[in-house]
């Protein structure tokens, strides 16, 4: 019997099968207790190895998509910002727009929830078994910039590249050079209707581009970004403000 048991390890590890090679005893010693059928224990053994196979799977997405800590969209609360109500999330939740290829612009102040709103479809859409990431413009430009010299930007670009949904944050802070922005242009050019690309700005696209100076790129890659692009202008108080943390308990 402790033979047949360490055979049938070994083949489950030359068929790659890790799960079942590592829980081979336990299984066996359920199938002596609860004696199922040949095809009751043939699906237990495999639903058991694609279970493990898609939680691996799923951490390994989670691990690349850069999310915050606080990602999960259950919490959104609609009493604080304004420009998105229940229905929409929802349907953004529900992430058909990214058959279509379609793209988000989240525009807001700060703390109304952009990159929050972005964070949450990020984890969605990794739940739904899509290779998806979250990055800001600033390290994007790093990547792209250096990826040929750099192993740890190669590998950030081919996640990129990978990606179904990409987030890009952070998007209206600085201006950009024109290097900067034919970078982002060919980017975007060799993702369009193929990944869905959310936008988190402060403010709207076309005013930051114009302080580039050059209308014919500035154009080409505002036509891009909004084409097939829902606009979601947010406002309201800042979160981040009104949950402000001090060190003394005493502080307001």
């Amino acid at each position: 019997m402790i033979k047949r048991k360490k055979e049938l390890v070994e083949y489950a590890r030359r068929l790659k099968l890790a799960s079942l090679a590592e829980h081979m005893t336990e299984i066996i010693h359920e199938a002596q207790e609860k004696q199922p059928t040949y095809s009751e224990f043939l699906f237990s053994c495999l639903a058991k190895e694609v279970g493990e196979r898609d939680r691996k799977s799923f951490l390994s997405r989670m691990k690349v998509a850069g999310l915050p800590a606080r990602h999960t969209l259950d919490e959104y609360d609609f009493n604080r910002t304004e420009g998105l109500d229940g229905k929409q999330l929802r349907e953004l939740r529900e992430l058909t727009w990214m058959s279509r290829a379609y793209n988000l612009l989240l525009v807001g102040g700060p703390g109304t929830g952009k990159t929050f709103i972005a964070s949450g479809l990020i984890y969605e859409a990794v739940k739904e078994g899509y290779n998806a990431t979250l990055i800001s413009l600033e390290d994007l430009l790093v990547c792209l910039k250096t990826k040929d010299v750099s192993r740890h930007a190669m590998k950030t670009y081919k996640r990129i590249m990978k990606a179904r949904l990409l987030a890009i944050d952070n998007v209206t802070l600085y201006p950009l050079k024109r290097e900067d922005m034919l970078l982002l242009f060919k980017l975007v050019n060799a993702l369009q209707e193929k990944v869905s690309l959310i936008i988190i700005a402060n403010r709207g696209l076309a005013e930051w581009l114009e302080e580039l100076g050059d209308e014919a790129v500035a154009a080409a890659l505002l036509d891009r970004l909004l084409y097939c692009c829902e606009v979601i202008n947010l406002s309201g108080k800042s979160y981040r403000l009104e949950n402000r943390k001090t060190i003394f308990s005493n502080q307001t």
